[in-house]
C-alpha cells in the first residue's frame, strides 16, 4: 500500500538519510515519526507532507540526495518507471500552461486562475477537484517560499485528475500577498500536480534547485512565455549536470 507505515530503516531509505542521522532527529522530535512498541513507525503519508513543508529550506546538496533517494526507490508501475528514467521537469510544462501576466489579485484567484492553465493543456480531467485539492493544501500552510516563488500542490498525490503529471506557471507582475515567511509579496506561482509521491518529492526538489536567485530575477523580467520557459530550460540543463 502506497501509505503504509516504515521503519526507521525503511524510512533513512526513503529520503536518502543516515539512519543514525534519522533515529537522533527522531528523537528530538524533528520528524513526524511515533514510537510504538519501542520501534520508530512513519507513516508515509505525513512524511510526504513533512517533506514538502521542509524542502525549500533545504541546501542544493541535500536536494540532490533527496532526488536520487526518490529515483532509486521508485516503484515498478510504467508511469513510475519512466519518470523516474532522466526526469526534466520542464517536459511537464507546456506553453500553454504559462502564463507572463496572471489575471489574479487574491490567494483564492491565483489558485482557480491556475487550474484554468492546467485546463488548457488538455490534460485536466477533474478541475474542481484539483482546485479543492490546492485550497485544502493552502489553508494548512502557505507554499509561498522567500523570493518571489510559491509552489501550489495537492496535500497527496492525485493520479485521477489529470490524463499526465503537469507543472502550470503564473506570473502577476505586480505580486500579492500569499503567506510567505518573509512577509513579501509572491510574483511566480508553479501548479505541481504529479501521481505519486515520490514523483512529486522529486518534481518539488528539482524546481527548488531550478528556483536560484538570478533565475528569478530573470523570470520576472521576460516578456514573453517562451523565453520565460526558456530560462527554465537552461538552469535545468546545469542542475541536472550538478548530478553527475
Amino acid at each position: 500500500m502506497p501509505y503504509r507505515n516504515m521503519s526507521l530503516e525503511d524510512f533513512a531509505r526513503h529520503v536518502g538519510m543516515d539512519a543514525r542521522e534519522v533515529r537522533k532527529l527522531a528523537e528530538r522530535g524533528k520528524l513526524p515519526g511515533q514510537k510504538v512498541g519501542g520501534e520508530w513507525r512513519f507513516n508515509r503519508a505525513r512524511v510526504t507532507e513533512w517533506m514538502q513543508q521542509e524542502m525549500p529550506s533545504l541546501g542544493s546538496e541535500r536536494l540532490i540526495e533527496i532526488e536520487r533517494a526518490m529515483e532509486a526507490g521508485h516503484d515498478d508501475s510504467s508511469e513510475a518507471v519512466s519518470v523516474a528514467k532522466g526526469m526534466i521537469v520542464t517536459d511537464l510544462i507546456g506553453l500553454e500552461g504559462i502564463a507572463v501576466s496572471l489575471p489574479a489579485n487574491t490567494k483564492s484567484s491565483v489558485l482557480r486562475e491556475l487550474v484554468r492553465l492546467a485546463e488548457k493543456t488538455g490534460l485536466l480531467y477533474d478541475a474542481e477537484g484539483l482546485l479543492e485539492a490546492l485550497e485544502a493544501r493552502e489553508s494548512l500552510c502557505s507554499t509561498a517560499m522567500p523570493m518571489d516563488v510559491a509552489l501550489p500542490h495537492p496535500r497527496q498525490p492525485m493520479p485521477y485528475v489529470s490524463a499526465e503529471p503537469l507543472v502550470c506557471v503564473g506570473r502577476i507582475p505586480r505580486g500579492i500577498g500569499f503567506g510567505s515567511s518573509d512577509g513579501k509579496l509572491t510574483h511566480l506561482f508553479f501548479l505541481i500536480c504529479c501521481h505519486d509521491d515520490r514523483h512529486h518529492l522529486r518534481v518539488l526538489a528539482r524546481l527548488v534547485r531550478i528556483l536560484s536567485e538570478e533565475v528569478i530575477a530573470s523570470l520576472l523580467t521576460v516578456e514573453t512565455r517562451e523565453e520565460l520557459l526558456q530560462v527554465l530550460i537552461e538552469k535545468e540543463r546545469q542542475v541536472i549536470a550538478e548530478m553527475r
